[in-house]
């Protein structure tokens, strides 16, 4: 399914999380084991598109000049350009402004951010949360994770004021393993964030940037009705820089990594909290 002003008052908030059901790098785990062959997981939901829903996607495809070269009416088609409205083109999303200055979310590409990333990860106030310090190969499997999945999750890069800080995962809630742990509804869309730069963190910048996010996923989602994140409950920083993002806290929950808060911004209250 992170860091950053994780913390809405603390100085050296540690990385913010957002959203997944439990740590980023497991959610993907169980994701890829989706993606492969039958499983038998018990936090692994199965959901696929229907066989004749992919046809049809196909002969769209086809008909637009857009499918692979080669690719027959029997052949797979590529996962990513077909399904990618499962998140309304993120990528076409465009930049949003905020009290810190304009932030875009732009999809991830591995050849260009993923030494960055990979230097976030290993930061050890991330890595406490993400689980995915180490080697490089280890963030880039966790990104080559969603990037080859079905489209139900999306990373980005975060740049403010055109300079990245920040790292995004933008995914369906409601399509997760998440999706067992609490009442799901049709659209749920899962935010996680990881702020970069130290220096960026414990300056209230996570409820800024969470704020503004939130709010644009749910004006590019019209059928979305509200915004979910499960940080770790022992992480404070990032519970308290959610709910300074008008999320409200609303339960905690047991997951396969964790015990999380379940927080909630509904578009009915977005202009109340």
């Amino acid at each position: 399914m992170p860091p950053t002003d994780a913390s809405a008052n603390a100085p050296t908030a540690p990385a913010v999380e957002i959203g997944t059901g439990t740590r980023p790098r497991a959610r993907e785990s169980r994701i890829d084991r989706v993606a492969g062959a039958g499983t038998d997981s018990e936090d692994t939901l199965d959901l696929r598109l229907p066989d004749e829903l992919v046809a049809l996607f196909a002969e769209d495809a086809d008909a637009g000049g857009e499918r692979s070269p080669g690719s027959g009416p029997a052949a797979p088609v590529s996962a990513l350009p077909i399904y990618d409205d499962l998140l309304d083109h993120v990528a076409d999303w465009g930049p949003i402004s905020t009290a810190a200055g304009v932030l875009h979310l732009v999809p991830v590409r591995i050849e260009r951010d993923l030494p960055i990333i990979s230097r976030w990860m290993n930061d050890p106030a991330v890595a406490a949360f993400w689980g995915l310090a180490g080697p490089r190969t280890a963030t880039e499997e966790h990104l080559r994770s969603q990037l080859t999945g079905d489209g139900r999750s999306l990373p980005c890069l975060g740049l403010l004021e055109g300079v990245p800080m920040s790292y995004w995962e933008i995914y369906r809630a409601d399509l997760d393993p998440l999706a067992r742990h609490y009442p799901a509804r049709p659209h749920d869309t899962g935010l996680h964030l990881l702020i970069g730069p130290v220096g960026d963190r414990g300056q209230r910048l996570g409820g800024t940037l969470l704020r503004a996010v939130a709010d644009l996923a749910l004006h590019k989602r019209p059928a979305c009705a509200r915004i979910v994140a499960e940080p770790d409950i022992r992480n404070t920083p990032s519970v308290a820089a959610f709910l300074s993002a008008g999320f409200r806290f609303a339960a905690e929950i047991d997951l396969p990594a964790k015990r999380a808060a379940l927080m909630l911004r509904e578009r009915s209250l977005r202009h109340l909290l």
